[in-house]
């Protein structure tokens, strides 16, 4: 008996040592938390998510205003690992943010991993900094925060999701798609999972992190819709998709990557269309069809 009872005890307290404690996670949040000034939002895989809406900027793509939703939303996510959180996110910047953004990054050892469009023909131009790191998470925290202070990025709590009537019909919508989604922000956004587990330095990178495939759709007038996202595809995936995204008259806008060391490498294809509704979801299934998704 004694002999079950010393076992027992080992396990226990090799279980505590080697689990994350509730209490410590919580508390990292917390923290993180009062680094950003915010609330974050909890999403599957262990991912505590922050969003920073450039509610600020005024963008037009053809004569479209541009919704924060839509593609103005910054965001930044952690997840527990070795050696403290992973930290991944993307930064809406304006071009003379860029510069003095990056700077502050790296002083606090927040790497930039990309940096380009998303869009095209867009006024005034917007520049993309995807970001990561790894460690303490409040020191990540509070090097983004330092970041984002150099531009005009409204650092309040965002403001509470609008009450207004969606115009579209998002069952016909999910129908056409194959996929469904929710209303935020005025925008109709659908993540859709890669099917394999994406590795970067040994730690698993949850779809909440930037690893799934976004589709965004804005209405733009009776039945009609502005859509863009990005598609995130392996290396023999990318010329089936943006295939399949042209001839459903949906622009190519942007084809490069967003993270550094991943595996398998992962490719990111932006996209834009603004045509009937349920058309441009039928050509936004086509090219899902040609990936490996969930």
């Amino acid at each position: 008996m004694d002999a079950a009872i010393s076992r027992l005890t080992r396990t226990l307290l090799l279980t505590l040592v080697l689990s994350p404690s509730p209490l410590v996670a919580q508390g990292d949040w917390a923290a993180v938390e009062r680094a950003l000034g915010r609330a974050g939002t909890e999403q599957p895989g262990g991912v505590m998510r922050f969003s920073f809406p450039r509610s600020d900027l005024r963008v037009t793509v053809d004569g479209v205003a541009v919704r924060p939703a839509l593609a103005l939303g910054s965001w930044l996510a952690f997840r527990r690992a070795a050696g403290g959180a992973m930290a991944m996110g993307d930064l809406v910047l304006a071009e003379n943010e860029v510069a003095p953004v990056i700077a502050r990054l790296e002083q606090g050892g927040v790497m930039p991993s990309a940096v380009h469009n998303h869009l095209l023909r867009e006024r005034p131009r917007v520049t993309y900094v995807h970001v990561e790191a790894h460690g303490d998470a409040a020191r990540i925290a509070g090097t983004v925060r330092a970041a984002l202070a150099l531009t005009r990025t409204p650092m309040g709590s965002p403001a509470a999701p609008s009450a207004a009537p969606f115009a579209l019909d998002t069952g016909a919508l999910a129908g056409a798609l194959g996929r469904s989604g929710r209303v935020n922000g005025g925008v109709w956004q659908v993540s859709v999972p890669r099917a394999e587990a994406i590795v970067q330095h040994g730690d698993t990178v949850p779809p909440a992190m930037g690893v799934a495939t976004a589709i965004n759709l804005q209405p733009t007038g009776p039945g009609r819709a502005a859509a863009t996202g990005d598609f995130v595809m392996t290396a023999g995936e990318v010329e089936g998709v943006l295939r399949a995204l042209r001839e459903n008259g949906i622009e190519v806008t942007a084809l490069h990557s967003h993270m550094v060391g991943e595996e398998p490498r992962l490719y990111f294809a932006h996209f834009w269309a603004n045509d009937d509704a349920l058309r441009v979801a039928r050509g936004l299934r086509a090219a899902l069809a040609r990936m490996a998704v969930r």
